[in-house]
């Protein structure tokens, strides 16, 4: 393989990092204003739609469901518990576990969250065909993580 050609895969066009990076980061502009009516983040949005549908579990299995570590969430939590929104508390059968479980409050605002999936889904740029294609492909690159 010629130097020219080695140094083609380094363009920033070839690189499928860059439209992933990119493509996270505007999908994420879109969420920022509706989340703020919620005075919420991003990361503290997709917490609690893992515990509105789970109610409750361990750290472990949230950063999992989430594809973060512990010193991500551990700071996340402390915040969602400060506004009333999560409660953390160690496992009566094993201590080193902490349980988190969803608050009242934080099921509360479930209903207005309710509706900010179609506003998302009514501003992408693609098919209800193709984001579902892209869906797919995305959580195939997230399985070839876990191995």
């Amino acid at each position: 393989m010629s130097e020219a050609a080695l140094y083609e895969a380094l363009k920033i066009d070839k690189q499928l990092c860059f439209p992933l990076y990119a493509a996270s980061r505007s999908v994420i502009k879109l969420y920022t204003p509706l989340l703020e009516e919620l005075d919420l983040t991003y990361t503290q949005y997709i917490t609690l739609l893992v515990l509105w549908e789970k109610k409750e579990l361990n750290v472990k299995q949230l950063g999992q469901s989430l594809y973060l570590d512990s010193g991500t969430l551990t700071p996340l939590l402390k915040k969602l518990e400060k506004k009333g929104l999560i409660e953390r508390h160690r496992s009566r059968e094993d201590e080193r576990n902490l349980i988190v479980t969803i608050t009242e409050r934080g099921e509360a605002l479930k209903k207005d969250a309710a509706r900010i999936p179609g506003i998302l889904n009514a501003n992408a740029k693609l098919s209800q065909d193709e984001s579902q294609v892209l869906y797919g492909l995305l959580y195939k690159l997230l399985e070839k993580e876990e191995d």
